[in-house]
């Protein structure tokens, strides 16, 4: 097949720090190259990729800080528009930027829906439903009723680039973009009640500079909470592994949550609030614990050394494979072209 893939430009792909959606198209990517497929992506110039590469911009928008961004999302759709007639299908990951375009692309368009389903996004995609969209977890389907959802795709990652480690190290750790939905706040003081040593990493982007610097900062004493900064691929992998444990403490309707996943493939058990698509990635008592509140998230932490970290490791090797994801995504594919090439016939 003749695939797109349309990146958010916001990252490189791969990203180099923060990106789950970005490291995600880019396993696709390279996966669908792997098995013969024709794909090309659309990213910025710093993105690296075993697909033809058309590049939309020298540098990701993060990274460039121009004063009109926007405008390159409108160069990213003329480049498409141009080359549309050279691809059997476009798989979309621009979401809402993407959607008012479709109606102008004559090859069908796939679209996952990497980000929480608001209000305005579901009034929004219900009025393309000449959309196939994917959803990334049961729960996040059912928070979008009218949307054409053709298919739940789980994400998935390839295992041995996530080292099992059966000992740990004596921490806990958040890792994520920190803002206050990413539940940092929540993870020091769950861990602060507990006793335990916590380790934070991630990217503070401007606009929440402010919450780092006046509310997270003055928590961190760098002994038993421990800011280390943003972390690329490698080093997020070695702060994975010698966790003895993992906070994931949001309480919006989370999508689905990769770096769950990441951490269980290195055998980490997860402690996530109940919210969202947790359920569906995490099996309570076996894989982490599934809890309601702080005191809740505090009494499993006392439980944590019970989880067997070979059991995490098995239960994402089972569900959450990178061959898994894109397999679905090709057998989607080749249904959705079928189907188009019927309705043209």
């Amino acid at each position: 097949m003749r695939i797109a893939q349309i990146a958010p430009i916001w990252i490189p792909v791969p990203p180099y720090t923060y990106g789950g959606t970005e490291l995600v198209i880019s396993w696709l990517c390279d996966e669908l190259t792997r098995k013969g497929h024709q794909v090309t992506l659309f990213a910025t110039s710093d993105s690296r990729t075993l697909a033809n590469l058309v590049p939309v911009w020298p540098q990701s928008l993060w990274r460039a800080k121009l004063k009109s961004p926007h405008a390159v999302f409108s160069l990213l759709y003329e480049k498409l528009f141009s080359l549309q007639g050279q691809f059997d299908i476009i798989h979309d990951h621009c979401e809402f930027y993407t959607v008012p375009y479709s109606k102008f692309l004559k090859p069908p368009v796939v679209t996952t829906l990497h980000h929480p389903l608001t209000e305005e996004a579901t009034i929004l995609y219900k009025k393309f439903s000449n959309i196939n969209y994917v959803a990334i977890s049961k729960n996040q389907k059912r928070h979008g009723p009218g949307i054409n959802i053709v298919k739940t795709i789980y994400h998935g990652l390839p295992p041995e680039k996530y080292p099992f480690n059966p000992r740990p190290q004596n921490y806990l750790l958040w890792l994520s973009r920190i803002g206050p939905d990413k539940g940092i706040a929540e993870a020091i003081d769950i861990a602060k009640l507990s006793g335990e040593k916590l380790i934070i990493s991630g990217n503070i982007l401007p606009q929440y500079a402010d919450y780092f610097e006046f509310r997270i900062k003055p928590l961190i004493n760098g002994k038993q909470i421990q800011f280390v900064g943003a972390s690329d691929f490698s080093k997020k992998i070695e702060l994975l592994k010698n966790a003895k444990g993992f906070l994931f403490p949001i309480r919006r309707p989370e999508p689905f949550g990769l770096v769950v996943i990441e951490a269980m493939a290195c055998g980490v058990p997860v402690i996530a609030y109940k919210e969202g698509s947790m359920p569906e990635l995490i099996k309570d008592g076996e894989t982490g614990f599934l809890v309601n509140s702080k005191e809740e998230a505090i009494d499993a932490v006392k439980k944590i050394n019970k989880i067997k970290r070979i059991d995490c490791h098995h239960y994402m090797v089972k569900k959450f494979t990178l061959r898994k994801m894109v397999n679905k995504y090709e057998a989607l594919y080749n249904t959705i072209i079928k189907d188009a090439k019927k309705k043209k016939a």
